[in-house]
């Protein structure tokens, strides 16, 4: 299918996305913006696969944020931003993915195809994998993790903290990260498997190692999120409340004051950062692994 064509379908299907998305409380309307951006360069450019990872990600997150609600509300007002995602974090977990869509398109060839056995090709693609499956693995994590019942510790230090503490993980959530990046990984090795029987007749068994890369890689991230936001993020105090928070304004109305952390690393960038790193080490795993 040509660009153009492409475009208008990830611009229909994303508008859609995002329309449903922000009946169900899922979206902001700055959100719906940046669905609509992301959606439409990563189907338009990306082609059907990249997109319906996309998509994956985005259903099996939403649907987890409403996972045993009323049990997260006690640590909800600790996280920057609450279920409804805005402008900034659809950015933040897409952006990533939609400029590797572009790079990649600028790798195709005018009749469609990628040249075969361009490393940056594959590079790219797998990159765009990991960086899918690290933001899936760190949704995961967030909205099981806070439900383990186990206490907390800090990834830095090893010391207890409280539900929620920005950089405190635990083996429940440690799971569900890794789950939901393989998630990511076995969507990606189903939709492979799909385009090539739709157009070879035949299966691509050989690129089962994405499952696992994905899987490594997605996890790798999200561990990296979890060190960022133990060090560096900004973390905010509340003294009315006498709570940790990542709002400079806290759920409770009164104005926090900086705690730790760097002014300007917020959630936003701390999980922009980390979809790097899972999307770099996925690239560079699969260049040793499948070539």
């Amino acid at each position: 299918m040509e660009l153009l064509p492409r475009l208008g379908l990830g611009l229909l299907f994303s508008a859609t996305i995002g329309w449903l998305a922000l009946r169900r409380g899922a979206l902001t309307p700055s959100g719906v913006a940046g669905a609509m951006l992301v959606g439409t360069l990563i189907f338009g450019f990306g082609g059907w696969t990249w997109g319906l990872i996309l998509i994956a990600f985005f259903v099996s997150s939403s649907l987890l944020s409403h996972y045993r609600q009323a049990d997260k509300l006690a640590v909800a007002e600790k996280f920057a931003k609450g279920e409804r995602r805005d402008l900034g974090q659809v950015l933040a977990n897409g952006g990533v993915g939609a400029l590797l869509a572009l790079a990649v398109w600028f790798l195709i060839d005018l009749s469609g195809q990628a040249r075969p056995g361009n490393p940056l090709t594959i590079y790219l693609t797998l990159a765009y994998f990991g960086v899918m499956a690290t933001v899936n693995a760190d949704t995961w994590a967030t909205e099981l993790g806070v439900l383990a019942r186990e206490t907390p510790r800090l990834i830095t230090t090893g010391r207890p903290a409280a539900p929620g503490t920005s950089g405190a993980i635990t083996r429940y959530g440690t799971l569900a990260a890794l789950t939901g990046a393989a998630f990511i990984g076995v969507v990606a090795f189903l939709l492979i498997q799909a385009a090539s029987l739709a157009t070879r007749g035949e299966l691509l068994l050989a690129d089962l190692p994405i499952v696992v890369i994905a899987a490594a890689a997605g996890l790798v991230g999200s561990l990296f999120d979890s060190l960022l936001g133990a060090s560096v993020q900004r973390i905010y105090w509340c003294d009315h409340c006498e709570k940790e928070t990542e709002r400079p304004l806290h759920s409770c109305g009164m104005r926090a004051r900086p705690l730790r952390g760097w002014g300007w690393m917020n959630n936003d960038l701390v999980n922009l950062l980390s979809s790097l790193v899972g999307g770099l080490l996925a690239g560079s795993l699969g260049l040793l692994i499948l070539l």
